[in-house]
């Protein structure tokens, strides 16, 4: 670890830079998940004012071109076998052409968009300066009606069994920027997140589940998003105070546990979008950020442990919450770069409503 009591941006970028161009060994694992490392990147790099400077505008474009080469589009027959199955996958799929131009694409079992990285992608071509003219939002929409249950809550994939409120955030999420709120149940959406608040007044994954940092964020951005924050709360002052409660010196996940960089924004955020982050301890937040920093540029979860790039992500999130000089404002309920967010604004599905 440094001991440097500053962030070193150069080293960040060049952190953040090299991992767009070549991802390490250790991430061939999570290779299905690669839109989702790429917003840790690009959005990090923006976040730092380093994105013009890092990545040239032929890379913009190539990265734009892949991205729009990952969304699965309705097959264009009736009836439609990709009705259930679009928006985009997290990295190419095994037999398709790369066709970034299509407009439909045959059913293949299994090829199917993920919510998370549906979420990422128009993150991603938001952050490049896309007009997401290319963004099918009609069938995005279809299958986020399919996605939801009858409870309220949203599984990632079709037929997927998976259910907590990380995907209610990707839905509220892609419903917001794509300003087409028609595949969501409204109302059984903020009934559920009720229903996820803990004893504690925390969000919990599931129902019945222990109040958890990450889950928090999910919980009150979506109501955020949806505009329901006054009645979608069931004590918003008890809740700020969990959230204010879980600062030891950066921020734990939960009671009893270590401070862990990401949670500096996941609760951090929470606090901002409740105004209730002036009352954060800035000063041991941002030194607990540097004890994390490493000597390779990236932020590790906690002292002595590796970098990584979400946890570096979420360093740069929290230094834009402390509002550090020279880094960007972030937009907290989309958990996007405020360039990306005034962008979005200039798009086509904003432009006529």
């Amino acid at each position: 670890m440094t001991n440097q009591t500053e962030i070193d941006v150069d080293k960040l970028a060049r952190y953040f830079k090299s991992h767009l161009t070549m991802l390490p060994t250790e991430y061939t694992q999570t290779e299905t998940n690669r839109m989702t490392l790429a917003f840790f990147s690009l959005a990090s790099l923006s976040l730092l004012g380093q994105l013009d400077a890092k990545v040239n505008e032929t890379n913009k474009k190539d990265w734009i071109e892949w991205i729009y080469a990952q969304q699965v589009l309705p097959t264009g027959e009736i009836p439609d076998a990709n009705e259930n199955y679009c928006g985009f996958r997290g990295s190419s799929w095994s037999g398709r052409v790369y066709e970034p131009n299509a407009e439909t694409c045959s059913f293949q079992h299994y090829d199917c968009g993920h919510i998370a990285n549906t979420y990422t992608a128009l993150l991603n071509l938001l952050i490049l300066g896309d007009d997401l003219s290319r963004v099918n939002r009609t069938a995005i929409v279809k299958t986020l009606k399919k996605l939801q249950q009858e409870d309220g809550s949203i599984a990632p994939t079709f037929g997927s069994v998976e259910r907590d409120v990380r995907f209610i955030y990707c839905a509220c999420s892609i419903s917001y920027m794509l300003n087409d709120w028609s595949g969501l149940d409204v109302e059984k959406t903020v009934d559920h997140i009720k229903r996820l608040q803990s004893y504690e007044y925390a969000v919990a994954q599931c129902p019945g589940e222990e109040g958890h940092g990450g889950s928090t964020f999910c919980g009150v951005s979506s109501l955020a998003l949806l505009g329901r924050l006054q009645d979608g709360l069931n004590n918003r002052e008890k809740l700020i105070k969990w959230c204010l409660d879980r600062q030891v010196t950066g921020f734990q996940g939960r009671p009893n546990k270590v401070a862990d960089v990401c949670y500096g924004f996941w609760i951090g955020g929470s606090l901002d979008i409740l105004d209730g982050f002036d009352m954060v301890n800035h000063e041991e937040l941002l030194k607990f950020l540097t004890t994390c920093q490493t000597k390779m540029g990236g932020f590790a979860k906690e002292p002595e442990c590796y970098p990584d790039l979400l946890h570096s992500y979420m360093a740069v999130a929290v230094l834009s919450l402390l509002k550090t000089p020279g880094i960007e404002p972030i937009h907290t309920p989309l958990n996007a770069p405020m360039s990306a967010f005034e962008q979005l604004k200039t798009t086509a599905f904003w432009k006529s409503s």
